[in-house]
């Protein structure tokens, strides 16, 4: 009997495996190859390793099967519960069209509304350049109009005096003592100015255009008022090119302003021997 109770203690004593913990199968993780290599130090055979992990797959089984009994019920009503979800998404579906309508009505309204600004700043942008464009032209026909009484030339290419335009031609002249010459031709500097308004007449036609109906009709009375200071610059010319070395380069670079240089070689020639 002895002996009986020593074998028992021995085997009481030996280090039975702990039961394998469920948890380690619950980590997000889980590596079977890693769990296995956790088990080297356990106190038991490959097969029984095998037998209890095979129990506890059963055991997961069949607790999953309880489970689904246990719920059944509830599945079934579950299906039941979305019986008619048809009809709810037929009438998200239809609200949502109708949304989308009315999102498209507004964004045509929105594009018309920006057509329509769109033409109206187009509208107001011709509008001013009109407005410009006419004073311009208004303002063009007031210099012909200064230039034609101070080279004393009408509208009919004629030279006239008359008491006006002899009072607008003292009065815009009036600062300008000693224009006439000693022999009552035309001074250096009466040219010069004549030149320079000519000139910025030339800069409006072509701002405005040559092929603008105002300047085509206003032609005529251009190539008058041009004819004159030709006419005037060539007499000067004449006049200083014996003597006054300085009013020669004077007159000569109204010439060049003006881009005449062909006049310039017209009175030369005339003046030669």
């Amino acid at each position: 009997f002895g002996d009986s109770d020593s074998s028992d203690s021995g085997e009481d004593s030996l280090p039975y495996p702990k039961p394998l913990s469920r948890a380690a199968f619950l980590t997000p993780d889980f590596d079977p190859a890693t769990y296995l290599s956790t088990l080297r130090n356990r106190h038991q055979t490959l097969e029984d390793l095998r037998a209890e992990l095979r129990d506890r797959s059963q055991h997961i089984s069949k607790e999953l099967l309880d489970l689904v009994n246990e719920n059944y019920q509830d599945f079934l009503s579950l299906g039941s519960s979305l019986q008619g979800g048809d009809e709810k998404v037929e009438e998200v579906r239809l609200g949502l069209l109708g949304f989308k309508r009315d999102v498209d009505g507004l964004k045509a309204k929105v594009d018309e509304r920006r057509r329509e600004v769109q033409d109206l700043v187009a509208e107001r942008k011709e509008i001013r350049r009109q407005m410009q464009l006419g004073r311009t032209l208004l303002e063009m026909d007031q210099r012909l109009q200064e230039l034609e009484r101070s080279l004393m030339v009408t509208s009919s290419g004629l030279h006239h005096v008359d008491q006006a335009g002899l009072e607008d031609t003292e009065l815009s002249d009036s600062g300008d003592e000693g224009d006439e010459g000693e022999d009552g031709s035309t001074s250096v500097s009466r040219l010069r100015k004549h030149a320079q308004r000519y000139l910025l007449i030339q800069r409006m036609i072509k701002h405005v255009g040559p092929q603008h109906p105002f300047v085509v009709n206003q032609g005529l009375r251009i190539e008058r008022l041009r004819n004159t200071i030709l006419l005037d610059l060539g007499n000067a010319l004449k006049q200083s090119v014996a003597g006054n070395h300085e009013e020669v380069t004077k007159i000569l670079g109204m010439y060049r302003d003006l881009n005449e240089p062909q006049e310039v070689l017209k009175i030369l020639r005339e003046r030669r021997p």
